[in-house]
């Protein structure tokens, strides 16, 4: 029998880049796509999932192409429920599709893919002590993403560039800066980066560029053969 996966969501994710790396090892109908929110209406989310006093919030991307804030602490609970639907439907692998920081799901059977516990390790091993440049897309992640990459033997630098509303222009020049303040690598953490930001990066500045839904979807596929 076929390995079978499903991706899981909390907002709106284009799926159409990462889709051909896991389907040189899997056929597309055996891949499940669910979205915690990506089906609501703003009103149903704001009505579900607002941000009460001193809750930590999230932010995530609707079907109205414009960003939420959301309860951390209801969306994780609620992703902890999807999870546990998924992983008694028998699906081999979940692969959460997230750079937010969302922390205590588990899953049973089924081998449940964390982006947010995978990807900065791995950076680190791949990075090796080169100076790390990190792409951000608004201003309100910087704080997540500085505790995100404390494992990184040199603290990052970081740069804006939004991959939704920007400009090529604006994300070269995101990366130029990076590399004045003496990155040698620059990061693309936001599931808005697709692979042809990457590679108008390495065209126009001739510098690696890792890009974090790529290298999740690679291990997923591996573990999909």
């Amino acid at each position: 029998m076929s390995a079978t996966l499903a991706i899981l969501t909390i907002g709106v994710v284009p799926l159409r880049e990462v889709l051909p790396l896991l389907t040189e090892h899997i056929k597309e109908d055996q891949i499940t796509h669910v979205s915690l929110l990506g089906k609501m209406t703003r009103e149903a989310v704001m009505e579900e999932y607002a941000v009460d006093d001193e809750e930590e919030a999230l932010i995530t991307l609707l079907n109205d192409n414009q960003l939420v804030e959301v309860s951390r602490k209801k969306v994780e609970r609620d992703l902890q429920s999807v999870v546990e639907v998924l992983d008694n439907q028998d699906f081999d692998v979940i692969l959460f599709m997230s750079t937010a920081p969302i922390k205590g799901l588990v899953a049973r059977n089924a081998i449940l893919i964390e982006p947010q516990r995978i990807i900065p390790p791995l950076v680190s091993s791949i990075v090796d002590g080169h100076q790390v440049g990190v792409i951000v897309p608004i201003p309100e992640l910087m704080k997540a993403q500085r505790s995100k990459w404390q494992a990184l033997q040199n603290p990052p630098r970081y740069a804006l560039a939004n991959p939704i509303h920007g400009s090529d222009e604006e994300l070269i020049a995101a990366g130029k800066q990076l590399l004045s303040e003496g990155a040698d690598v620059l990061m693309l953490d936001c599931l808005g980066f697709h692979q042809q930001h990457r590679d108008l990066l390495q065209k126009a500045l001739d510098v690696p560029v890792l890009l974090s839904n790529v290298l999740v979807a690679r291990l997923a596929a591996e573990l999909l053969v």
